[in-house]
């Protein structure tokens, strides 16, 4: 048997040889991605596949070159020149798969298999090219497994690392020799794997002769088998780390859309208050942009509700997204539009003049007000947009937003379907305090910032029948204020709940402690607003008061203003009887002021008549009011009634009351609101 075995220095030349080869392709491949080669693609494409089919067959040949094959021998043309198509072929498509965008986990697998059985192909092929006299070839048919699997390994891990190469901003030169190795060794490895597999025996012969029984073979062997067992586990980390990446990547798209829907309106797709904040926060923090002007057009429909009440919240929904599309439309690049809520929109406008921006809000009122069809219905609506502009007219957020709505209120005063740019007036600023004691108000229920003050309440005698308790708002900033500063915010914003239950719960505990220390203030009476009064809750929270402070129930009073009474007036007997049962006292308050009073008098459950003050004002001898007085007081005497006359602020006024048999007066003639300490002193 003959010994055969390896130049080392050719085969190590070959390995080199596939290396630089390698190296070279994949730089050349990378011109694709750059914009001044756009249109030679297709030519870098082929070069890169010719010069990858080149190294792996050279390598091929020169690694046949360093085996001591026994015999002469020659190499068929054909199946040479095949061999090399072979290779241009799978180069070639190995080039186009790492020219996408990017590389899942079953492109990569799918590539990496195609590629090794081109490198295989190409190798077995060219063996069957190789003509040696007198010889036959043989294979081991789990070497030649083995083989191609090392091919389908490197052919992987080479694909990963070019992966990285392209999108990596650091050690690109690193990642892109550890490619061309990559590559390198899937083509060395399969090939002197391949070589091994093959056994030689001459014709007429028995015995055969392989290419590792040599021991440089055995040596040789050995390095590339533990080679391809460190290609195969590279691929293994490969394949499992583009499955995280794609995970990974899975979850970045994932975030990205949850942090889209955090900020885009669910109904309109547009920006929300979130993406502004977010906006603002970016914008103003630039200190170049600090002398750039930047509108805020806060844009609000006109009677929207009667829209939603007409034709129901399905069409609301439907115009409120035909308006976004519509101003849309017609918005360039330097515009933003957000809804910030309910029909409220807000267009943010940059880099404008005042008169600029003012055109714009014409174009858009024109826009809205054109014809709405939406299920076979014609709506009309029009708008009214307020304009407030940084930094003139605010530098912050906040700021801006509410000077636009002020502004946005005022173009409704004007009649609608109009803009009005924010100017700084009295009524405008009266306006702005109001709306900043509206947000102050949330924090003020939360941290119960209230007190109550107590009025007295007079008998003929004048002795003190009872108090009314009067809530105060102690402001942090702005210090004591009245309720006519802040109940109708207090009632927009509902805020005016929490508040009537907390005077509530603060007169039970005040008339626990006079009970328990008998000083005879009580009854203290509360007034309630339109909106607690018709609460579903009231009466029960009533119950669980005088049954948590363990109070006697009549001396408590209820207040209601007669309006309030007489809106609903079915339910509103049905919530009087309720707290009668429970033993609670019951007044109308500001009577006479409304309309009908007398017709349901008899049939309102009620104990106390307050006559509003507007009787009081002017009365004096002989006049009307004296008139008017008389018959209201006998009137609720006849019906068993208490009379309260408030606002007495005269000696003259109380005199006449109490000849007209007026049983209880309140007023600043006897006593103003005051803190409890200082009623009890």
């Amino acid at each position: 048997m003959e010994h055969m075995d390896y130049d080392i220095s050719l085969v190590i030349g070959s390995i080199v040889l596939a290396v630089i080869i390698c190296f070279f392709a994949i730089s050349l491949e990378q011109l694709i991605f750059k914009q001044r080669y756009e249109r030679y693609q297709t030519l870098i494409l082929i070069v890169s596949g010719l010069l990858l089919g080149l190294a792996i067959w050279s390598m091929h040949f020169l690694g046949m070159l360093a085996c001591h094959l026994p015999g002469d021998y020659h190499f068929d043309p054909g199946l040479t020149l095949f061999s090399y198509i072979i290779a241009f072929i799978t180069s070639t498509f190995a080039v186009w798969l790492t020219t996408r965008e990017s590389l899942p986990i079953a492109r990569l697998i799918l590539g990496s298999v195609l590629m090794g059985l081109g490198i295989a192909g190409m190798h077995y092929t060219g063996m069957m090219g190789l003509i040696l006299h007198q010889y036959e070839l043989h294979y081991e048919p789990l070497m030649v497994i083995f083989s191609v699997l090392i091919g389908v390994s490197g052919s992987g891990l080479a694909f990963s690392l070019i992966f990285k190469y392209k999108n990596a901003t650091k050690n690109r030169i690193l990642i892109q020799i550890a490619a061309a190795i990559a590559m390198a060794l899937a083509i060395v490895g399969l090939h002197y794997t391949g070589m091994s597999a093959t056994f030689f025996s001459q014709q007429g012969v028995t015995s055969s002769l392989s290419l590792y029984q040599a021991g440089h073979g055995l040596f040789l062997f050995t390095m590339i088998f533990i080679t391809s067992l460190v290609l195969v586990a590279g691929y293994c980390i490969a394949v499992l780390e583009f499955r995280l990446e794609e995970r990974n990547k899975a979850l970045l798209k994932l975030n990205r859309e949850l942090a889209n829907l955090a900020v885009l309106d669910n109904l309109t797709k547009l920006p929300n208050r979130l993406f502004l904040m977010d906006y603002v926060k970016d914008r103003f923090s630039k200190t170049h942009q600090k002398d750039e002007k930047i509108a805020f057009l806060y844009l609000d429909l006109d009677r929207f509700k009667s829209v939603n009440d007409a034709f129901g919240h399905h069409v609301g929904d439907q115009l409120l997204i035909q308006v976004a599309n519509r101003i849309q439309k017609h918005l360039d690049d330097h515009c933003k539009l957000l809804r910030i809520g309910g029909d409220e929109f807000l267009i943010i406008i940059e880099k404008r003049r005042t008169r600029q921006i003012a055109q714009i809000a014409e174009d858009v009122l024109r826009q809205v007000q054109e014809a709405y069809l939406i299920t076979s219905k014609e709506i009309n609506i029009s708008a009214s947009i307020g304009i407030a502009i940084y930094p003139e007219h605010g530098n912050n957020m906040q700021d801006l937003l509410i000077n636009a709505d002020i502004a946005m209120v005022m173009a409704k005063d004007q009649g609608r379907n109009t803009y009005s740019i924010f100017n700084y007036t009295s009524e405008h600023n009266e306006t702005r305090s109001q709306s900043k004691l509206i947000n102050d108000l949330y924090k003020a229920v939360e941290e119960q910032q209230f007190v109550l003050f107590y009025q007295a309440k007079y008998a003929a005698n004048l002795n003190i029948c009872g108090v009314e308790a009067l809530i105060r708002w102690q402001h942090p900033t702005f210090g004591l204020l009245s309720p006519h500063m802040f109940i109708d915010g207090a009632e927009k914003t509902g805020l005016i709940i929490p508040m009537g239950y907390w005077a509530l719960e603060q007169a039970c505990k005040q008339i626990q402690i006079w009970e328990a220390t008998q000083t005879v203030l009580y009854p203290i009476a509360v007034n309630l607003s339109a909106i607690q009064f018709e609460n579903k809750h009231l009466v029960g929270t009533l119950e669980k008061l005088i049954r948590k402070y363990q109070i006697r129930p009549n001396h408590l009073i209820i207040e209601i203003t007669e309006s309030t009474a007489m809106r609903h007036i079915d339910s509103s007997i049905a919530t009087f009887e309720q707290m009668r049962a429970l033993g609670i006292q019951i007044a109308i308050d500001d009577f006479g002021t409304g309309h009908s009073s007398f017709l349901y008098l008899k049939d309102l459950p009620v104990d106390e008549l307050k006559i509003d003050r507007g009787f009081i004002i002017h009365l004096h001898e002989g006049s009307k009011e004296e008139v008017i007085l008389e018959s209201i007081i006998h009137l609720a005497t006849k019906l068993g009634l208490k009379v309260t006359a408030e606002g007495v602020e005269t000696q003259l006024q109380a005199d006449i009351l109490i000849r007209l048999g007026c049983q209880q007066l309140q007023g600043y003639l006897l006593g103003r609101p005051v803190p409890v300490e200082q009623l009890v002193q």
